[in-house]
Parts: C-alpha cells; structure tokens; sequence
C-alpha cells in the first residue's frame, strides 16, 4: 500500500504544480511580449536500499517559447517593438541587466525611460534619460530623437540609442520576473543588426487554446491520482480487518 500512495500523492502534487504553470501562462495571454514556458513531466526512479522499484514523476519547466508574438499598431510614439530577433536591454531595481521584449515605455518624472514594469532601458552609455519635450521619436535602428517645447516641428535633437541585444537564446534563463539573463550572468555587447518598429507592440506569444487543454488534462490526471489514494486507504483498511480475524 504504501508504494501505491506515496506515488499518487507524489502524482497529485505534480500535477498541481503542471496546474499552476499553464495558469501562468494563461493569465499572460495579454501581456506584452511574454513567452510562455514550456511545460514537461518527467520519471524519476528513487534509489536507494534495494532495487528502484518506485518511480515518481516531476512536473518542470524545461524551456521557453521565443516564437514572436504578433505585432500590433497602437500608435503611441513611446510604444517599441523588435523587429525581428532580439531583446531590449533594461536595468533591473537591484541594478543588474535583463532583457525583455515587452516595449511598453513611459517617462518617470525624473525623465528616466521605464518598461510597464518599471526597469529603465539601457542606451549606448547607460540608463536613458530624456530632457522635457513635445516629441519623442524613435528610429527602426532604435535612435531616440526629442523635439524640445517650443521648438519648431522640424528640429529634432538626437539623445540616445536603444541597447539591441540579439543573443542566443540557447544562452538565456527566464527568472520569476519574466525578464532573461545571460546563464554566465555577463552582460551582451549591443548588436547593430536588430531593429524596432515604432508605434507598435508585440503581443503574447501564448496560445490560450492549448493551455486550457493543458489545465483540463491536468485537472483529469489529479482526480485520477485523488481515486488511486482513496483507493489505497481501503487496501489498508481492508487488510488491516484481514489480520484481525
């Protein structure tokens, strides 16, 4: 009995694990540029003294889905997307560099240019900040031009570049924040070759057809594991009645 429960239970609690990372998924089919993470269930036999008769299984991430999502026109002169491969770089609170493909940008008070999130995106010499203007246009190679108030129409200052990385992402973590990492934990060089679209937006590249899928066919295998444990409760008290005769 016990080898029978031990494994349900491990079951149950692997499949709520499955359970909470389509639900993650699912709840980021809005947000832009997320890349939703894989989801796998592997065996893993236990050993020890004997033989391995018992094998668990282990819900895990083993990669992310980097398929772009679609690219949607806003309008907004502070909207960004990537055209193509790559990734922006961005300077997280505790001071370290991630990279995200999300380029919902806004200007904070002090001028500093932030994600949705609130990290502040690198240029050529650091985090970007931008003087006062009336104007902020940003080129396909992710130049930043202002046009201060008060200016004419046609006088336009260029202020930074955008930091374009375009690394492989074989070389990336996706932390809990949902931004990525070097594995060394080294920064990237800015590679010339990624350009922007201005005005736009990449959506999730999350299918929400398949994670409900997912979810369902999780729900199913736990109430399957939830029968196998009550299942061997009555063994047990079956057995034990056995031995009182």
């Amino acid at each position: 009995m016990d080898r029978m429960i031990f494994l349900a239970m491990n079951a149950a609690r692997q499949m709520l694990n499955g359970q909470s990372q389509a639900a993650n998924n699912l709840a980021n089919a809005n947000t832009t540029g997320f890349k939703a993470d894989f989801e796998a269930f592997r065996a893993m036999p236990l050993f020890g003294d004997g033989e391995p008769t018992r094998v668990f299984s282990m819900a895990e991430r083993p990669g992310v889905n980097f398929k772009p999502g679609a690219i949607q026109q806003t309008g907004n002169e502070l909207d960004v997307a990537i055209n193509g491969d790559g990734f922006f770089a961005v300077q997280t609170r505790n001071g370290s560099e991630a990279y995200t493909r999300a380029g919902e940008l806004h200007i904070d008070a002090a001028g500093a240019l932030l994600t949705a999130e609130g990290d502040q995106l690198l240029g050529n010499g650091g985090p970007i900040f931008l003087p006062q203007s009336s104007t902020v246009l940003v080129g396909k190679d992710g130049t930043i031009s202002v046009r201060p108030i008060g200016q004419e129409a046609n006088t336009l200052a260029q202020v930074d570049r955008l930091k374009l990385v375009k690394p492989g992402v074989e070389g990336l973590v996706k932390g809990s924040d949902g931004l990525f990492r070097q594995k060394s934990g080294l920064p990237l060089e800015a590679d010339a070759s990624v350009g922007v679209i201005a005005g736009a937006l990449e959506g999730s590249n999350v299918n929400p057809v398949a994670e409900m899928m997912n979810m369902i066919e999780n729900s199913r295998q736990y109430e399957l594991a939830v029968k196998a444990m009550n299942t061997a409760q009555t063994l047990d008290a079956d057995g034990a009645r056995l031995l009182r005769l």
